[in-house]
């Protein structure tokens, strides 16, 4: 076996790995509202989630080529699998760290700032900071407003709606709404999710040698990482859905159905015109309190907003930082 086949392969499962914690990290994006207004049980969300992320993965293709050739350059060799190799451990590791605090940061966002880190340290990189403006950090500024404001719009045509409607009768029904919204969600996931690390093996097969450009996404590819981040999401992500199904605001059943119906819009138009690699994370929390600022300001604990936006923050250079780190260790291995 080849150095660089085992450099490859040694990518590869870094980039599973990391696409498993994204499910078990990320669950809680698309079914957290389901489960605190008992719309579906937690199994039952969670299987259905995982269903939806194993679905939307093979229509994520825009958004995997995005992430393997339009964020970072880097020549082909050993070396700069060392580099995409520690940009992902640096992905997971903050995925870890957020998760036990139980803070919904973005996955995808620490997987773009650990190949961004890694790569300014690497030989022959260049970050391509227009695509990182224009697909990831004008996206990350923009998508949280677009979900709030969604949100807030679409759960005050619902109350107008069924202003006169009986209040049991309407959960009643909405509950049975969210399975779709949540289905919907799910998928939504997938695109996106799934597609980023297709786009990471991708862009280990053409920097190993094993392919000639990073525009041709193999069969396989596709299958084992949406089948990764089903398997992840099924674990559940139980922090994370207690963080955002009950610590924001106090949801019910048309308040869940609002919010994943924003959102997993938000994420259909991104992946499927835009192509662009956007935050679930964000698009769903932001969401979520647009829906409840409609019945006050004071409905949404702010406090609890306010450090799932640090997190926001901090993410990508918090990422970018463990990368730099990790490929400062990992270097003289892939030299």
């Amino acid at each position: 076996m080849s150095p660089e086949l085992i450099a490859v392969l040694a990518v590869i499962a870094a980039a599973l790995v990391f696409d498993y914690t994204n499910g078990f990290h990320d669950a809680a994006n698309a079914i957290a509202t389901s489960i605190s207004t008992r719309a579906l049980t937690p199994r039952i969300a969670l299987g259905l989630a995982a269903i939806g992320n194993f679905v939307g993965a093979h229509f994520g293709a825009g958004v995997a080529k995005t992430v393997g050739e339009g964020l970072v350059t880097l020549p082909t060799g050993i070396e700069s699998l060392g580099v995409v190799f520690a940009g992902v451990l640096g992905a997971i590791a903050w995925n870890m760290v957020t998760w036990y605090f139980g803070l919904p940061s973005s996955s995808s966002h620490a997987l773009f700032g650990g190949l961004v880190g890694a790569t300014l340290l690497a030989t022959g990189g260049v970050v391509q900071w227009v695509t990182i403006g224009e697909k990831v950090l004008l996206p990350m500024v923009i998508s949280p407003i677009i979900g709030l404001t969604l949100g807030y719009v679409l759960m005050l045509a619902l109350l107008w709606a069924f202003r006169n409607g009986h209040p049991g009768k309407l959960n009643r029904g909405f509950r049975w709404a969210q399975t779709a919204s949540a289905a919907a969600m799910s998928v939504g996931h997938g695109m996106q999710d799934a597609a980023k690390t297709m786009g990471i093996v991708v862009l280990a097969l053409y920097t190993g040698g094993f392919q000639e450009s990073t525009s041709h996404i193999p069969g396989w590819v596709f299958w084992t990482s949406a089948a990764m981040l089903a398997a992840g999401t099924y674990t559940g992500g139980w922090r994370i859905i207690r963080t955002l199904g009950r610590k924001i605001i106090d949801l019910g059943p048309p308040e869940g159905f609002a919010a994943e119906t924003v959102a997993s819009a938000v994420l259909y138009f991104n992946a499927l015109v835009l192509k662009a690699p956007i935050s679930t994370t964000h698009t769903i929390t932001s969401a979520i309190m647009g829906v409840g600022a409609t019945k006050r300001l004071s409905a949404v604990r702010w406090n609890v907003a306010g450090n799932i936006v640090i997190a926001w923050v901090i993410t990508f250079p918090a990422a970018a930082l463990i990368a730099c780190l990790t490929y400062l260790l990992v270097r003289p291995i892939f030299g």
